[in-house]
């Protein structure tokens, strides 16, 4: 089973609204507008139109806007999750230089993406490969769309201190927090 698909009533919310101004009227249109929109950190994360502002989004930002969609429109089978997955050369090619110059062979990384009965769903636009990535995919939480900020990074910092500690990784939480930007900033890169 893939996404599902409604009709947006504009009647329902925000982001319904925000859709029908675009002509987007279902949840299938709504998705590839999502998915088409460049991946780029957004200025405000707690924005819950942001994408509309500034036609770009992350995977928090992105997903966190189809889950409200859902929930305005009464879906109640979506979920957003957040995955902490390995990251590493083989599943993300741009990032293989920096793992090198600092002698990782991979680090944790959030995700943030979305279920429907299970079934895995990135709407990220950056070609993450869903059956490879729940392969490396290490745990994942259900989480609310408020929760993409401060939680998201409390978690995932939260989960590198006992990577860290586990693996003997000779870095201490704020550098390889540091090498993590450096990852994500080479991701962004066209």
């Amino acid at each position: 089973m893939r996404a599902p698909d409604f009709e947006i009533n504009g009647k329902n919310g925000i982001a319904s609204r925000s859709f029908n101004n675009l002509a987007i009227n279902s949840f299938a249109e709504a998705c590839k507008w999502v998915e088409s929109l460049e991946y780029r950190r957004n200025n405000d994360k707690n924005s819950k139109l942001v994408l509309f502002d500034e036609l770009c989004g992350t995977c928090s930002t992105k997903h966190a806007l189809l889950k409200r969609l859902a929930e305005e429109n009464g879906n109640k089978n979506l979920r957003l999750l957040l995955g902490i997955f390995t990251m590493n050369s083989n599943n993300t090619p741009k990032i293989k230089d920096i793992l090198a110059k600092y002698n990782l062979k991979d680090i944790p990384e959030a995700h943030n993406y979305l279920r429907n009965h299970n079934y895995m769903l990135d709407f990220t636009g950056i070609s993450v490969d869903e059956t490879e990535f729940e392969l490396d995919l290490l745990e994942e939480v259900e989480i609310s769309p408020d929760q993409i900020t401060d939680y998201k990074v409390q978690y995932h910092k939260e989960f590198l201190s006992r990577w860290i500690e586990t693996n003997k990784i000779p870095y201490p939480l704020n550098e390889l927090w540091k090498i993590r930007e450096e990852c994500i900033a080479a991701l962004a890169q066209n």
